[in-house]
């Protein structure tokens, strides 16, 4: 009969079986063929929630969980857009799954209505980018694997700009007006709207970030924006706006921003790795590089990151963590994530990996200077008075100063009221 010889990881995850069974607590084994002779067969099951993209990848991983632990595994294939609501609806119920595909700013919610658990990865914290640990920890506590993170970033058409970006923004605009492009730069305003998303990076290199954050990289609910850092951010849209120098223009969407640049009116723009696409199909040849600074300070991006989140009511917990921490947690599993929906990995060693290419290298700096998205519920109450703010500057409708104070007094109302 042909021997079959399982990894340390099935091994660590049937004598866990064993111990959440009911027997004894297993001895510690004193080689790994002793605990391959004494493991008793694993049984039991757990249902993942995964999107059509990403199915195969987490069936692959899957598939080895199953034939070395015995553990059955069940994909369930959901539209993205409906699992967070899914998601919140059944786990209060006993439903759902033991596992979720999801996204890092979803986490408040979910904390605050009690469907989610914290995630032991094991001391493997330092093998993932530091943006994404931060990203999915809350109150000091980590509560999901991440797997994959994106930002925007400085996006440069080489035939006009072919040197890498300046350090600062005054310098890149300078470089800019070397050449004969018809703007300088441009980025995605939202038009009158305004789009605070994408301008956040400038707005961070001032120190003025949307909540103040804890040295752990969670974010507080102490808005940050105030005081004379963001009023130095607030005098600088209006220096650049249309009441300024016009470097900056509410008559920019996203649509407009992305044509000028793809028609080669521009040698810079922010943009993040979902227009790509649409500047090399236009015949431009891109190179990606880190925002750079406009308030002295580093330039920070948003940064989104994907990962898997553990159900609070799952009857698998550490089955189900040890599926995430030794079967996804691998080069393999991360690399066949990405290949099915290419989002920068989170497991450091798979981004290496794939930033041989020179684009993704840039997007992967970018990231690794950002700061996560807040995923506080106080999040959502920002954006419509802050978008706002930023676009009556920078069109010149309003004072840079008398505009920072009514966001920053809406706020308060809106967040404290």
């Amino acid at each position: 009969m042909r021997k079959t010889t399982l990894s340390v990881a099935a091994v660590a995850t049937m004598a866990l079986l064993a111990a959440c069974s009911g027997g004894t607590e297993p001895e510690p084994a004193a080689s790994t063929a002793a605990a391959e002779s004494s493991a008793p067969a694993a049984s039991g099951s757990i249902v993942v929630w995964v999107d059509e993209n990403r199915q195969p990848a987490v069936e692959a991983a899957a598939e080895s969980f199953t034939a070395e632990t015995g553990v059955e595994v069940e994909t369930v294939v959901k539209n993205f857009e409906d699992i967070r609501a899914d998601f919140l609806a059944q786990v209060p119920t006993g439903e759902g799954p033991d596992i979720t595909i999801g996204a890092h700013d979803w986490l408040g919610a979910l904390i605050v209505n009690g469907v989610v658990d914290t995630i032991d990865l094991g001391g493997r914290e330092s093998e993932f980018e530091d943006v994404a640990i931060e990203a999915m920890t809350y109150d000091g506590q980590l509560y999901g694997l991440p797997y994959a993170l994106e930002s925007v970033a400085l996006v440069r058409n080489t035939a006009l700009a072919p040197d890498p970006v300046p350090d600062t923004f005054d310098e890149m605009i300078a470089a800019a007006k070397k050449t004969d492009a018809k703007l300088p730069f441009v980025i995605n305003t939202a038009g009158a709207d305004g789009d605070a998303y994408t301008y956040y990076a400038f707005q961070t290199s001032f120190g003025a970030p949307v909540f103040v954050q804890n040295e752990d990289g969670s974010y507080t609910t102490e808005v940050g924006m105030g005081g004379d850092e963001g009023y130095a951010y607030a005098d600088w849209l209006a220096e650049h706006g249309q009441g300024g120098d016009g470097t900056l223009s509410t008559d920019w969407t996203y649509d407009i921003a992305n044509q000028e640049f793809a028609d080669g009116n521009s040698p810079y723009t922010v943009a993040g790795p979902w227009a790509i696409s649409a500047f090399t199909d236009a015949g431009i040849d891109v190179a990606v590089d880190p925002v750079p600074s406009a308030g002295g300070e580093t330039a920070a991006p948003f940064v989104g990151v994907q990962g898997f989140y553990l159900s609070a009511q799952s009857e698998n917990k550490l089955v189900a963590t040890q599926f995430l921490t030794n079967y996804i947690t691998t080069d393999e599993a991360m690399q066949a994530l990405y290949d099915a929906d290419p989002r920068i990995p989170a497991f450091s060693s798979t981004a290496e990996a794939v930033s041989t290419d020179p684009v993704v290298a840039g997007f992967l700096a970018a990231a690794q200077q950002g700061a996560p998205m807040p995923s506080i519920p106080e999040m959502g109450d920002v954006w419509e008075h802050w978008n706002a703010a930023e676009a009556s500057i920078i069109s010149g409708a309003a004072k840079p100063k008398a505009a920072w104070d009514k966001m920053l007094t809406d706020l308060d109302a809106t967040l404290n009221g």
